[in-house]
């Protein structure tokens, strides 16, 4: 405690805020130019681990002379049969396209047996830089789609045209993300503040953080190998924003507080960073933790990505809304709030406001009010009987793009998996029996040998069902299994398919890990923050029931309401994370000001002050986070969209009525029972007690 005095003495003090400031503004100047940077991946098998038979296969392909590759698919397709005028233009692009494709050699045109389309598969050179790759597939659309004939469409997909859609969904996602956050953030700092001014304080200090966090994430990858993709850069931004917010809401409230009971504003700093301080380092842990758990235990790279640029986005809102917040608030005095200054002695109105009120009707039927709120809850939970999970490539964009419509026309006239070869490779010596097994497996439409080197042949094979579906993940499944059969061939199945069955299974692996694994991490944090037992399993339980509503009822309104075709197989395990991650976050908000009243008043007593004075800041700051993570629905992806959505309702609902009315009447139930077995339980401070308790408490400050 005693450095935590010295610390919170430093940032608040009359000479040495200012040093403080200047610190602040130097790190403002080193990080700003690297904040906007990025350096994101979008290769699918850069987020599998290295046991991956689609990983493995991707490295092996390096051994042969074509090396490996990633291929566009240009699709012609016409209502009638292809005239003499079309084939001519299809033949010409093939040429072009060899300027372009890897080692200058693009396989014949393959027409369909109707002769209504045509395609050609142009390898693309893997491992490119990400401007360079996106300037060859934007040629290929360029050349397919200018001089058509008249009555002939042309797309570009597959793979390679996956993987650019999938950046150009990302493109602008700095000055996107950046304004549509900055703007939910003022409008709500504005509307809780009522103030011309003072939102703009907490707002430059969260901005600085959120470029020293991209920054640190920039040097991070582009140095130590830390793998980013889209989704963790986005979050990332979210998390910045409103976890600083909440941090910055929630001393900015203690600090009001205190400016009604001190006259120097310095020590009413001092004060309220003090008392401020543990909830609000209990909270960042347990967000921290979970999201490094995340990191840690995850077998999928994109988790592991995520979990450790998200601890750092978190971590850094948390230094700096705590080291420099402070200091700039002083600069300028009482007057930051006009026009509500507090004033010396006014009687605090949260004391008697809302949530006051909303406590003492809790406290009259408080187990009829929680048994309410537990049957509503699972009314909600009861809407994940509609959720399925499971997206195909071109599922995942909430707009149309171009691979999407390529994979369309594809379908239309040849076999569904045209537009996403199946690459197998195996030791040469067993090639017959390896190549007899493909050909056996009903759902492969063709095989041929496309490959041999160094003692290995790569056969490449096309499914007859569409890419990404259930069939087709069931062959490569059934594939896997006939050649893993053959004694010696060391056969192994890839390609875009294989890679998102191996994605999936992955992350629902990482699901049943990570979800035990973060439950007692924040278990733990719990017990260790209200020295205490059967309090920290009730938080639990209750942000459990609100996880499960929430999935519940974010699952029915997906597919009934905006009938999106799917859920990513990682919304659930990212909406636990981040839902139990900051469901716990606002409990802790509230017991630990619960825990510091039952020590004065009693446990009744003091949750009620608690609910009281922590219920607007925590509301708003519910709010903010709602809002920041609806904003990754700018961007058109399907799985942000979902997260936002799912995300948003849970904090809101664990707000507005688990933290608010749930908890309040679980606690103010059971009463003293609920710091069991600590020493409140054991020496619980009853109402009478309160004065001489709160004489006491003054005397040991």
């Amino acid at each position: 405690m005693g450095i935590l005095r010295a610390i919170a003495g430093f940032l608040t003090g009359r000479r040495s805020k200012w040093a403080v400031v200047l610190i602040g503004l130097v790190v403002a100047g080193v990080f700003g130019p690297l904040g906007g940077k990025q350096d994101i991946t979008t290769d699918p098998t850069a987020f599998l681990p290295s046991s991956a038979q689609s990983t493995q296969v991707v490295h092996l392909q390096g051994r042969f002379e074509s090396g490996q590759s990633n291929p566009a698919i240009a699709v012609y397709a016409s209502s009638s049969p292809l005239t003499d005028q079309a084939k001519s233009k299809i033949e010409a692009d093939r040429a072009e396209f060899a300027k372009v494709a890897a080692h200058g050699v693009v396989p014949p045109v393959e027409y369909s047996a109707d002769d209504k389309a045509a395609i050609v598969v142009v390898p693309l050179r893997a491992g490119l830089p990400e401007a360079t790759f996106k300037s060859e597939v934007a040629h290929l659309r360029t050349v397919a789609q200018s001089g058509l004939p008249p009555g002939v469409r042309a797309e570009v997909g597959g793979p390679a045209g996956f993987v650019v859609d999938l950046s150009n969904a990302f493109s602008g996602i700095n000055s996107k993300l950046l304004f549509a956050t900055i703007l939910v953030v003022a409008l709500v700092l504005i509307i809780t503040y009522r103030s011309p001014w003072l939102w703009l304080v907490p707002l430059l200090v969260i901005g600085i953080a959120d470029q020293a966090a991209s920054a640190i994430v920039y040097l991070l990858a582009s140095h130590a190998g830390l793998v980013v993709n889209g989704e963790s850069a986005g979050i990332l931004r979210v998390l910045v924003f409103g976890a600083g917010t909440d941090y910055a809401l929630l001393l900015i409230a203690r600090y009001r507080e205190e400016l009604r009971e001190n006259e120097d504003r310095h020590d009413a700093m001092r004060k309220a960073l003090l008392g401020a301080l543990p909830a609000i380092l209990a909270s960042a842990a347990t967000v921290t933790v979970s999201l490094l758990v995340l990191g840690l235990v995850s077998t999928l790279n994109n988790n592991r990505s995520l979990g450790f640029v998200g601890a750092i986005g978190i971590l850094v809102a948390l230094l700096f809304t705590v080291f420099l917040l402070p200091s700039v608030l002083l600069l300028f005095g009482r007057r930051l709030f006009w026009p509500f200054v507090p004033k010396v002695g006014e009687a605090d109105p949260t004391r008697t406001g809302f949530w006051s009120r909303t406590g003492e009707r809790v406290a009259r039927a408080p187990r009829l009010i929680a048994i309410g709120c537990v049957v509503f809850l699972a009314i909600l939970a009861s809407g994940m009987f509609s959720l399925h999970t499971g997206l195909s490539q071109n599922q995942q964009f909430r707009t149309q793009v171009p691979s999407a419509k390529a994979q369309t026309l594809i379908a239309e006239h040849f076999p569904a998996g045209s537009s996403a070869p199946v690459y197998v490779v195996a030791n040469a010596d067993k090639s017959p029996e390896v190549l007899d097994a493909v050909r056996a497996e009903p759902g492969v439409a063709s095989v041929t040998e496309t490959g041999r080197s160094g003692g290995l042949v790569q056969f490449t094979a096309t499914l007859k069902a569409a890419p990404d579906s259930g069939a087709s993940y069931a062959t490569i499944t059934a594939l896997r299994e006939r050649v893993a059969a053959l004694p010696g061939s060391g056969a192994l199945v890839g390609g875009s398919v294989a890679t998102d069955l191996d994605t999936n299974n992955a992350a629902r692996h990482d699901t049943k890990v990570v979800i035990p694994s973060v439950l007692a991490v924040v278990l733990v944090v719990l017990i260790l923050l209200l020295r205490a037992l059967l309090g920290p399993v009730i938080l639990i339980l209750t942000v459990l029931a609100s996880y499960f509503a929430s999935l519940g009822a974010t699952s029915f309104a997906f597919f009934h309401l905006f009938n999106f075709a799917g859920v990513d197989a990682t919304l659930p395990l990212l909406g636990f994370l981040f839902l139990v991650a900051f469901g716990v976050d606002y409990n802790i908000f509230l017991i630990s000001r619960a825990r510091q009243e039952a020590t004065v008043e009693g446990t009744r007593p003091g949750i009620l002050t608690a609910i009281a004075v922590t219920g607007g800041v925590i509301t708003s700051a519910g709010i903010v986070l709602a809002a920041t993570f609806l904003v990754l629905g700018v961007l058109p992806i399907l799985l942000l969209t979902e997260l936002g959505i799912l995300v948003a309702f849970g904090i809101l609902l664990d707000t507005l009525l688990v933290r608010s009315i749930l908890v309040p009447a679980l606690v103010y139930d059971v009463d003293h029972w609920f710091w069991w077995p600590g020493k409140l339980f054991r020496e619980p401070v009853r109402p009478d007690a309160a004065a001489s308790e709160a004489v006491a408490v003054s005397a040991g400050d």
